[in-house]
């Protein structure tokens, strides 16, 4: 418990940090047609980046159930997926608004967001996944099979095949791969990278409770339903019997 209002308190320090340090961060260079709007790269880089490793923690866990077969990794996988469903759309979502201010639209099926467009498809249809089997062991199987299978689509989809195509976000991914942000604008998105860092970690960690506190529920109520059925299956009647 203190090691979690730790977190929570650490989590909160550096989102006031981040907060200030984005105010008293100044404009943009001329890299951008809207110097003033690039600021949203603070935030749309670092949750599109962070997806990748939750999506990659979320295949780790996956295999570990199928080899141990405990809902421990299970609930791992499945809270790290959708953690990191949460920011593959939160980076689609920040993306479009970059786009609309810097280049004039939100949406033009540029190479980068069609295949994080098909990578949220693939990922959407873990969830529907979970919903077509009726015991839990089957569900956590194929949901982390699934998993491992999501994952390999990752490094090709986000980190392949949008480079092999001309796209718009060219010049924007070459000021954060080859770094050539100035010292003031590198120190805040450092600060916000590892703020968003732990925000997902915090909420993995929060899931995962919750999972555990379902599944032990939903275990506890079988247990009692399978003990009154068998209670009741083993009640002898009186049988009256005829006199010779």
């Amino acid at each position: 418990m203190r090691l979690h209002w730790f977190f929570f308190v650490l989590l909160l320090l550096c989102a006031i940090g981040v907060t200030v340090l984005y105010a008293l961060a100044p404009q943009a260079g001329p890299a951008f047609m809207s110097p003033r709007t690039a600021k949203i790269l603070f935030f749309h880089v670092p949750v599109a980046m962070q997806s990748s490793l939750f999506f990659l923690w979320s295949a780790v866990a996956g295999v570990a159930y199928l080899v141990r077969r405990q809902p421990a990794w299970d609930h791992h996988s499945r809270s790290a997926l959708e953690v990191g469903f949460l920011f593959a759309l939160l980076a689609t979502l920040t993306g479009m608004v970059f786009a609309d201010q810097q280049w004039g639209v939100a949406w033009n099926w540029d190479a980068r967001q069609q295949y994080i467009f098909i990578l949220l498809l693939i990922y959407a249809a873990y969830f529907a996944l979970r919903l077509g089997f009726t015991t839990y062991e089957q569900t956590a199987a194929y949901a982390a099979a699934y998993a491992v299978f999501g994952f390999l689509t990752v490094p090709f989809l986000v980190w392949v095949l949008p480079r092999m195509q001309p796209s718009q976000h060219e010049q924007a991914n070459r000021t954060i791969i080859e770094w050539q942000l100035d010292t003031e604008y590198g120190r805040v998105f450092l600060a916000a990278s590892f703020t968003i860092l732990l925000l997902g970690i915090w909420c993995c960690a929060a899931r995962v409770k919750e999972l555990r506190a379902s599944h032990d529920k939903e275990e506890d109520d079988g247990c009692k339903s399978g003990s009154g059925d068998s209670a009741d299956s083993g009640v002898v009647r009186p049988v009256r019997l005829r006199n010779p």
